[in-house]
């Protein structure tokens, strides 16, 4: 059935309002509720089914600037639920304002499930999930009148702003819970623009993202250019290698649209086939600097470092519980796709395909193998504290890739000894000179001791002395044990900061913590090249910047659920957890933020 958007009331001091236009009652239906503000576009209101689309008029009939966004509606229209609508601005044709750097010709702002509005978060999970842009956020708080008339607008680029409630809504409800701030004189041509020339409005440089998310055929150069990957970074050789991959990456996204592959997972997969010669950990810092943000940039890097081992012979034995292990770092449809793509023999993507089918056949290949497994054991310990119920989840994991267990019920029984709480916590910090380390660990609360090589090399004499490293490691993971040891009884955390840039580094402090019996967590630094250079020129004790172009060679970050940890938390430029994985709770999702001066002068003070 179709059903045409309603009209949106304007705020009691929108300038913009007309005569006959529809004025808000009140702002009862805001008041006192949570509320999010976005910028409202100069399009064309359009709503988009699984089977076709309409302006707001329902026999809305042909018109040039209507053809994109009916290819958009026949790429995305599969993944929209019978029933279902998205409501949105096709912003093809110019209006009044013009727009020189879009993410895509439509924007999603409401999705409905028959009469119900969607709440904004699951709103935007489900568009994105799509491949469809949402506007910009303006503010978002409880509803103030005095923030909102306090919100200053570029009038000669922007329209107005939408106030909707965070909450779900019923159509009923409508005029109570949406409303709208037009500037004033919005409409300032003098031919309505259906029956000007169609001029098309600017994309921006993340447009090629987008598409691609929205399942359009991808360009290796446009993603290139879009990523900024087009230059080498300081201290690299080359920039990444893309020339000749547009095979490779066709038969990706050909592979990913056959797996019902959109939004991030999509983009993922086709950005490691662009990107998968490139060395993985350089990519995951610069991707990471870039418009993906960590979490995106992290899956596509660790794609790119996965797939060459399911071209190489694996023992059928262990295969299960090495895939269980991919998955909690992957999604394992799109590293098969990409595996398969870049096989460069006939043996190779034979070994690809047999990986496959038992994938298949373990039920493994799903977006979420894991989801519910994960999902019913955190319902099971909902009463834990997260580092227990992070500890049972790494557990439950271990002994579903055995194929010891294979329900919720199963997990909780399988993981009774770890819900106390009762073990000590290592967290073990992973990157180059400089990423800022240090910086980090020294913000941790509640340490019940720190261990520094850097610092047991300054009490022998001096912190730049290599020459006793052998001596110093040995202190270094005896003082380790021992603080394990001290702080099993009240779960205390003990910081082992050092490089661990390489699996064998790193399974120095881990074999400890096994003989511990330790929840480790991994932190792993992620700092791009240009900056760590930068930071390592005014610190206070500089590494050698042949040393620093070293460590980044040998730097292998470790990828989730290898090794001997049971979750990890990646770390950006500006300090802070950008990103996690392992963990039985949500993910820390933000956005790619510059770190101040401040902040990066501080980072540059400590590995």
């Amino acid at each position: 059935m179709r059903t045409h958007y309603p009209r949106t009331p304007h705020l009691p001091w929108s300038p913009g309002a007309a005569a006959d236009d529809v004025r808000a009652a009140g702002l009862a239906g805001l008041a006192g509720r949570e509320v999010v503000v976005t910028e409202k576009l100069d399009g064309e209101n359009t709503t988009l089914y699984a089977d076709g689309l309409h302006a707001r008029s329902l026999d809305s009939g042909h018109h040039p600037s209507r053809a994109w966004v009916k290819g958009l509606q026949s790429r995305i229209g599969a993944g929209i639920p019978a029933g279902w609508r998205v409501c949105g601005e096709n912003l093809y044709a110019r209006h009044s304002l013009p727009y020189e750097d879009l993410d895509s010709w439509f924007y999603g702002f409401s999705v409905w499930d028959g009469e119900r509005c969607l709440d904004w978060d699951r709103t935007v999970s489900f568009l994105h999930g799509l491949g469809i842009p949402t506007p910009r956020v303006l503010w978002r708080g409880i509803f103030d009148e005095r923030a909102l008339r306090g919100l200053r607008l570029d009038t000669t680029r922007q329209e107005g702003y939408v106030v909707r409630t965070v909450a779900s809504f019923a159509r009923a409800e409508f005029g109570r819970c949406v409303a709208k701030w037009v500037r004033s004189g919005h409409v300032q041509t003098d031919t309505h623009w259906m029956y000007a020339q169609v001029v098309a409005n600017g994309l921006g440089p993340q447009a090629p993202l987008w598409a691609v998310r929205s399942g359009s055929e991808p360009d290796a150069g446009q993603l290139t250019a879009a990523l900024g990957l087009e230059s080498a970074p300081v201290g690299a050789d080359e920039p990444p290698a893309v020339a000749g991959v547009e095979p490779v990456v066709a038969e990706v996204a050909g592979r990913l649209d056959a797996a019902g592959r959109t939004g991030e997972a999509r983009l993922a997969g086709v950005l490691a086939a662009v990107l998968h010669r490139a060395p993985r950990a350089r990519l995951a810092a610069r991707l990471a600097a870039g418009p993906l943000g960590m979490p995106l940039a992290r899956r596509v890097a660790d794609l790119v470092g996965l797939h060459p081992y399911l071209q190489r012979p694996f023992p059928d034995e262990g295969r299960r519980a090495g895939l269980v292990r991919m998955a909690v770092a992957a999604d394992l449809g799109a590293l098969h796709a990409l595996a398969g793509a870049a096989a460069g023999d006939a043996e190779a993507r034979e070994r690809v395909e047999w990986s496959a089918l038992y994938a298949e056949e373990a039920g493994l290949l799903g977006p979420d193998p894991l989801g519910p497994l994960r999902e019913g054991l955190r319902e099971s310990l909902g009463d834990l504290g997260p580092d227990a119920a992070d500890r049972c989840w790494a557990q439950a994991r271990e002994a579903f890739g055995r194929g010891g267990i294979s329900t919720p019920g199963e997990a909780v029984g399988a993981t009774w000894r770890w819900r106390d709480g009762r073990f000590p916590r290592l967290v073990q910090l992973c990157g180059p000179s400089g990423s800022g380390k240090s910086t980090y660990a020294r913000s941790l609360p509640g340490a019940a001791a720190y261990i520094s090589l850097d610092d047991l090399r300054t009490a022998r004499g001096s912190r730049s002395d290599q020459r006793a490293n052998a001596d110093v490691l040995r202190e270094g993971l005896d003082r380790l044990d021992a603080a394990l040891a001290a702080a099993a009884a009240g779960g205390g955390t003990v910081v082992w900061d050092a490089t661990s840039l390489t699996e064998q580094q790193r399974g120095l402090a881990g074999a400890v913590a096994r003989r511990r019996d330790a929840l480790v967590t991994q932190v792993v630094v992620l700092v791009e090249e240009a900056e760590l250079f930068r930071r390592n020129a005014v610190r206070a004790h500089p590494v050698p910047a042949e040393v620093l172009t070293t460590q980044l060679h040998r730097f292998s970050p470790p990828y989730p659920g290898q090794g001997a940890a049971h979750r990890v938390r990646y770390v950006g430029a500006g300090g802070t957890v950008e990103d996690t994985a392992g963990t039985i709770g949500a993910a820390v999702r933000t956005l790619p933020r510059p770190a101040t001066a401040a902040v990066g002068a501080a980072l540059g003070e400590d590995g």
